[in-house]
């Protein structure tokens, strides 16, 4: 049995009586592409799960063919000169998700299908327990292809999770990662087929679900803490840098390159 507790809107949310709640982000024609309502959307769906005590396992997801292609770009673009002050707002509300979602006391696990990129795709994913990816995913980081810089605290969880060399090519050279590769960095928890997405990761909530709560959220918290304190303090500098680097011409260029499909052309200013 589902309840809904919401069913419409950027961020869906139902709970099953087996304690699995599931939070799918509901933009699909952009490609679940956040903005700022999303992201307080999701900030708000994520603490009504701390406050649950019947939540015992976190399914996050996206509706439609993608888990989540990062920042909407055209909504970033129409911004103009306004682009710092709305990117330092939105990277605080992604920021907040992403740290929800650590201090969750209830394991999530990510469910990516299609691409999961950019600071809220791939910064998401980075944030979660356990990540699920189907055959067909891929994974990019994206910001300085757009002449901006990771948030969502991916410059301390990418890094704890396949190491400072790794993490480098992928911030600085944007791979897009296929699922097979980003299992091998470590990124991932396991590839299943395509059409078998959600039952694996609904197999996984359950058997989390059914474990002692308490014991699952005193080692996930045990776990954390080794990068809580270094995350903490990184999170105001990357906001900070996104909002500097997003009043730039090259971060302009960047976005309008995306937008127009072709390379963007930086100058450094």
């Amino acid at each position: 049995m589902t309840e809904k507790l919401i069913d419409s809107g950027p961020v869906l949310f139902d709970l099953d009586t087996d304690g699995v709640a599931t939070i799918r982000l509901n933009r699909p024609a952009a490609a679940n592409g956040v903005t700022t309502e999303l992201l307080q959307a999701l900030h708000g769906v994520v603490l009504r799960c701390h406050g649950d005590p019947r939540v015992r396992a976190v399914i996050l997801s996206g509706e439609g063919p993608n888990f989540c292609a990062g920042g909407d770009v055209r909504v970033f673009a129409s911004k103009g000169e306004a682009l710092p002050d709305y990117l330092r707002e939105a990277t605080a509300w992604l920021q907040l998700s992403a740290a929800a979602l650590i201090q969750l006391r209830a394991p999530v696990i990510a469910a990516v299908h299609g691409f999961a990129a950019g600071g809220a795709g791939f910064g998401l994913v980075c944030a979660a327990d356990f990540v699920v990816a189907t055959e067909s995913a891929r994974f990019m980081s994206g910001a300085v292809r757009v002449g901006m810089a990771p948030d969502a605290g991916v410059s301390v969880t990418l890094t704890q999770l396949v190491g400072l060399r790794k993490a480098m090519e992928i911030l600085l050279t944007n791979p897009t990662l296929t699922a097979a590769q980003a299992l091998q960095a470590g990124l991932l928890t396991k590839v299943v087929p395509d059409d078998r997405l959600q039952d694996e990761t609904r197999t996984l909530a359950r058997t989390l679900a059914a474990c002692a709560p308490q014991a699952i959220a005193a080692t996930k918290r045990l776990l954390w803490n080794g990068v809580g304190a270094a995350l903490e303090a990184r999170l105001s500098e990357e906001a900070r840098t996104v909002s500097e680097l997003s009043g730039t011409a090259d971060a302009r260029e960047g976005l309008a390159a995306v937008i127009e499909r072709r390379a963007p052309k930086f100058t450094g200013r």
